[in-house]
């Protein structure tokens, strides 16, 4: 294969109108520009954008005139002023960005993304919220706990812990789990939508330093309490 082309964007955006008008889909005009031009090719984001104007009805794949305008709207005014709202505002979105600076959606999410290197993620969930005071029975188990490795590091071989949970019967694999590594031009795997199993069981499991010592799943009907541990143990 060539070297990357360079210095090629009209070249580029008349790759992306073609392909386009070819009926390729989105996806798969990026990779094949990539696979052209290497890292130095627009990004999908950009090619997404050309892809918008072309179905507008624009024709031309050169720079047009903008009466007043700047010729790129990522200005550092701009860039404090985006950042200014994210830390005021965490859930806003990328098109209120835009209407608050008045510059395009993809102007907004490159100084959002790019410039700011900004992701919006999910909240994680956790089991329960913690009050103060439980708060502060885990601070005086945990400093208890150190006191005691403190005097004698050998505790750690005699520690054991469990906990209790819900499980389905099966579990199936999760999208997450099935990611591959592929290139560009790899064709896409497919991964179809199951349910996992209705029914649950609850699960005791005990561990140590070096792993699970006990596995234990609870008759059906039958509740975790002091007697039921006292067995277990």
């Amino acid at each position: 294969m060539d070297a990357p082309l360079q210095d090629c964007s009209i070249k580029e955006r008349g790759v992306v109108r073609f392909l386009w008008a070819e009926g390729v889909k989105l996806v798969e005009i990026h990779h094949r520009m990539l696979a052209q031009y290497g890292q130095s090719t627009m990004s999908q984001r950009k090619v997404y954008d050309w892809v918008e104007g072309f179905k507008l009805g624009r024709t031309r794949v050169t720079d047009e005139g903008h009466s007043g305008q700047p010729s790129t709207l990522r200005t550092q005014d701009h860039i404090d002023r985006a950042d200014a709202m994210i830390r005021e505002e965490r859930r806003i979105t990328v098109s209120e960005v835009a209407a608050h600076l008045e510059i395009s959606y993809g102007s907004a999410y490159a100084i959002l993304h790019d410039d700011l290197g900004y992701r919006k993620v999910c909240a994680q969930w956790a089991p329960k919220e913690l009050t103060v005071v439980h708060k502060r029975q885990c601070v005086e188990i945990a400093t208890q706990l150190v006191r005691w490795y403190e005097e004698d590091p050998s505790i750690l071989e005699r520690t054991v812990t469990g906990d209790e949970t819900r499980v389905h019967h099966y579990d199936l694999e999760s999208k997450r789990q099935s990611m591959e590594w592929r290139h560009p031009s790899s064709p896409a795997h497919k991964k179809f939508k199951r349910q996992p199993s209705a029914k649950k069981a609850m699960l005791t499991l005990f561990w140590d330093m070096h792993g699970p010592i006990l596995v234990h799943f609870q008759e059906h009907g039958q509740t975790v309490n002091s007697a039921n541990y006292c067995a277990m143990l």
